[in-house]
């Protein structure tokens, strides 16, 4: 186990190492100035120069690069050129929101797929396993921000059981944060739980028709005994995998959701970076990002000897 756990622990590292380089290459060696780029034609020398010497583009690229990575470990992301703050400060405030919502939507992902998939496996051809899957179509083709509008007319105009949107501050106490929450992970939960069922279900139905199921069933167990005791662990393999990648996207791909309910997440602020050519805002959000999608594979990874001890020799 801990030649396991040393060998993802060196993945991720050397993942990290990679991905930091492609970024800074992507942004600081591609052909322009990045100082012009971010000021506009209209920048005048000095001012060029002066920004220039704010964003370490004086000296030679591997001790920019050396110069950044050795900040990123030690925390400190650079100075934003637009909020004139610490990079850090801002992307552990709007973290603050990021998180704990794609959480939230994960959380209500997993519990709506797992008992829908596996219904939807037990009773495989039967009216429910079509409706269940005719309902999952729908919430996969159904388009986000619209379900995310329809929901803020329900709850928060007609019932006015939850907030339509902005977030009060986790100050105000945990429960009118996740509540403020609610809405949005909803929105965001309901496509992802749609596909996670159908890999849940299909995962589970390939476990069903394995010989060792068979024996179990044969030596006495029901579907269900034979399912939970010996079938759930090797079904869990491929949902592993997709809720790695669900959880990534809820981090940074919910921007949409994000301007709907007026909440400063991590995905507003890249946008807002982008349109305003702050590329040092950009440069430590992508790699924030990247260090989460590596994390998660990690403990994904990690959760595949847990499930499988047979992956642990691998």
């Amino acid at each position: 186990m801990l030649a396991f756990l040393t060998a993802r622990l060196l993945t991720m590292i050397a993942s990290l190492l990679v991905a930091s380089l492609v970024i800074f290459v992507m942004l600081d060696l591609v052909p322009g100035d990045p100082a012009s780029l971010m000021l506009g034609l209209n920048a005048t020398p000095e001012a060029l120069a002066a920004l220039r010497e704010q964003l370490g583009l004086d000296g030679p690229w591997p001790q920019r690069y050396l110069a950044w990575v050795t900040g990123l470990v030690q925390g400190d992301f650079g100075l934003s050129y637009t909020y004139r703050v610490p990079v850090s400060g801002l992307i552990a405030e709007r973290l603050a929101i990021s998180l704990p919502l794609a959480l939230y939507a994960l959380a209500l992902t997993v519990l709506i797929a797992f008992p829908v998939g596996m219904i939807a496996a037990a009773t495989r051809r039967s009216w429910s396993d079509v409706g269940i899957m005719g309902l999952t179509q729908l919430g996969i083709a159904m388009p986000n921000f619209w379900f995310a509008i329809q929901l803020q007319v329900l709850f928060a105009l007609v019932l006015r059981w939850l907030p339509a949107g902005s977030f009060p501050g986790w100050q105000a106490g945990i429960v009118p944060g996740l509540t403020a929450l609610t809405l949005p992970a909803i929105a965001l939960a309901l496509p992802q739980a749609s596909i996670l069922a159908r890999v849940m279900r299909s995962s589970v139905l390939e476990t069903l028709h394995q010989d060792y199921m068979r024996s179990a069933r044969a030596k006495g167990l029901s579907a269900a005994g034979a399912l939970v005791k010996h079938g759930l662990r090797n079904a869990l393999i491929p949902v592993l995998t997709i809720i790695g990648l669900q959880f990534a996207f809820l981090l940074a791909g919910a921007i949409i959701i994000e301007n709907v309910f007026y909440l400063s997440g991590l995905g507003n602020l890249i946008f807002k970076a982008i349109s305003a050519r702050d590329l040092i805002v950009v440069r430590s959000c992508v790699m924030v990002l990247v260090f989460a999608v590596i994390a998660v594979n990690t403990l994904v990874d990690l959760a595949y000897g847990l499930v499988d001890p047979r992956l642990r020799r691998r």
